[in-house]
């Protein structure tokens, strides 16, 4: 909420307290400062920082028109008086309103209302932020498609969508591909690590599995392409824990 710092200006006490008692009323007023002295409240809207002034017209130094000629336009205005002859020539002076004491809290409150609308109408508005995608927690793994194996005589790159299955024996591994069989000097272990989780998951210490090529599941076998391939006891319930997740 946009908060006016206000200042109370009056030769009279009496006066001063009822605008005092009044601001603390209203959220958005704040009063910085009551005086009977003219002159000191003068110098503190020529300092800046002050909004709005409540006004009395007249004062034994400097009556409240004097007040406004010489304050130049800085912060808005309420005139404070007992005199209603004084409303022609302060609207000349842009004050932002005229209030006759004894000065109702309706009215009052009416006023400073008037203001408030005015001052939040001219505050800048924010420039939009622009749309920032958020940060993950962690740096997100870019989709893998391929993988590259060493075979013997050139380093293959081998499209993940074409592997079936992968067997391991002892020294090496097969991949099984849709067109071809490709060995190459590597350890299971490695291979699993290096296929994307979801896609391929390893069914037995001997294979790795394509789950989207599985043909058909039929008590511990698995058949790929016409190939039986069997699922070790070590692997069974991580397996059918992905299966049950695609059951329909």
């Amino acid at each position: 909420m946009i908060k006016l710092k206000c200042i109370a200006v009056d030769d009279e006490p009496l006066a001063l307290d009822i605008i005092e008692d009044y601001v603390s009323k209203v959220p958005f007023l704040e009063l910085v400062q009551r005086t009977e002295n003219a002159i000191e409240a003068l110098q503190l809207v020529q300092a800046g920082g002050i909004d709005l002034v409540f006004l009395d017209i007249q004062m034994p130094e400097l009556t409240g028109i004097q007040f406004l000629k010489i304050a130049n336009g800085k912060a808005d205005y309420i005139l404070t008086t007992a005199y209603s002859q004084y409303a022609l020539e302060s609207y000349d002076l842009n004050v932002s309103d005229y209030l006759l004491k004894p000065i109702a809290f309706d009215r009052f409150y009416k006023a400073v209302e008037k203001v408030h609308n005015r001052v939040k109408m001219t505050e800048p508005v924010p420039a939009p932020q622009p749309l920032v995608a958020p940060v993950p927690s962690s740096v997100a793994t870019p989709i893998q498609d391929f993988i590259f194996v060493k075979t013997e005589h050139k380093i293959q790159k081998i499209e993940l969508d074409d592997i079936l299955y992968i067997e391991g024996l002892k020294d090496y591994i097969s991949i099984y591909t849709k067109a071809e069989r490709i060995i190459t000097l590597q350890n299971m272990k490695k291979m699993e690590e290096t296929l994307p989780k979801g896609q391929f998951i390893r069914v037995h210490k001997s294979y790795i599995i394509s789950l989207d090529k599985i043909e058909s599941i039929e008590r511990s076998r698995i058949s790929i392409c016409g190939k039986i391939i069997p699922i070790g006891d070590t692997y069974r319930d991580e397996f059918f824990k992905h299966i049950d997740n695609k059951n329909i």
